[in-house]
């Protein structure tokens, strides 16, 4: 019975997060010979592979929605609202594909991203040109993201790596990023720090990015008997982010709260979700 639940959780988390074409996707990443731009023992297979990224990228969608641009960019061209589940399934697919899959595939995945990214053009509402092909804008949304992914695995992880680890992968993240058009994107987490602070002076809250907030964390395209299940990942979500974040969406900061409560939910769930999906035969 127990076995059995377990299987049919997986499953579901599954097609969520990698659409119906995930099983093909998955056998096509790990089992198509040929080199890889990371060897199996390299940081970012053992971040990208934990159950800690859906705190994780939950939390970088906020944080890179500070940037008016970025947000804007969003907001005009997603989809996120109409398709928050494929535009899931397209960020997951992209991320296994360059973690995992063949250079060539990992290649190929970049350059359709990077002509997406090309056609992406518009202005804010105040005015400001934006264009999503901007290496400044691009090197936003990747340190963001790397940050988010860095601090949810040292938070949740099943094996959280050491300082050195850390460093190393925020330099594994780096290959993805120049490959997409990030110009000299940080190589360690001194670097990736410093970069985040750099963008502090273009950084606010537009009523786009509080409204994205108010959907991510409040009106998930959810059935209601799973919403108590997502409200915790979004809660570790927030907690996650740096407290000039939080500041800037509105969102509380409860310290004896988030020790209390949101950590062990936080660890709960993504322990829930690690065991729901480890595929049958590697389980301990």
């Amino acid at each position: 019975m127990l076995t059995t639940v377990r299987e049919q959780l997986g499953q579901a988390l599954f097609r969520r997060v990698a659409g119906p074409d995930g099983p093909a996707n998955r056998a096509r990443i790990h089992d198509t010979p040929g080199p890889r731009w990371f060897a199996p023992d390299r940081p970012i297979r053992t971040v990208h592979g934990d159950a800690s990224m859906f705190i994780g990228g939950l939390s970088a969608l906020l944080l890179q929605s500070l940037h008016p641009l970025a947000m804007a960019a969003v907001a005009g061209h997603s989809g996120y609202r109409g398709d928050p589940w494929g535009r899931l399934q397209r960020t997951s697919t992209f991320l296994a594909v360059t973690t995992y899959g063949t250079a060539e595939d990992a290649q190929r995945a970049v350059d359709h991203v990077r002509g997406i990214h090309d056609r992406i053009r518009g202005t804010t509402t105040d005015g400001m040109p934006y264009h999503a092909a901007d290496p400044h804008l691009l090197a936003w949304v990747h340190a963001a993201e790397t940050d988010s992914f860095l601090r949810a695995h040292e938070r949740y992880g099943a094996h959280p790596l050491d300082p050195a680890g850390y460093d190393a992968y925020v330099a594994d993240t780096a290959r993805v990023a120049e490959a997409l058009g990030v110009i000299a994107p940080p190589r360690d987490r001194r670097e990736l720090s410093e970069s985040l602070a750099a963008y502090l002076p273009e950084l606010h809250a537009t009523p786009q990015a509080r409204a994205a907030a108010r959907f991510l964390l409040l009106r998930p395209p959810l059935p209601l008997v799973v919403r108590p299940f997502y409200g915790g990942l979004a809660a570790s979500a927030v907690a996650l982010l740096p407290s000039w974040a939080r500041d800037m969406l509105w969102l509380p900061r409860l310290p004896l709260l988030d020790d209390l409560a949101v950590r062990p939910t936080g660890q709960a769930l993504t322990r829930t979700i690690r065991w729901a999906m480890t595929p049958r035969g590697t389980r301990g």
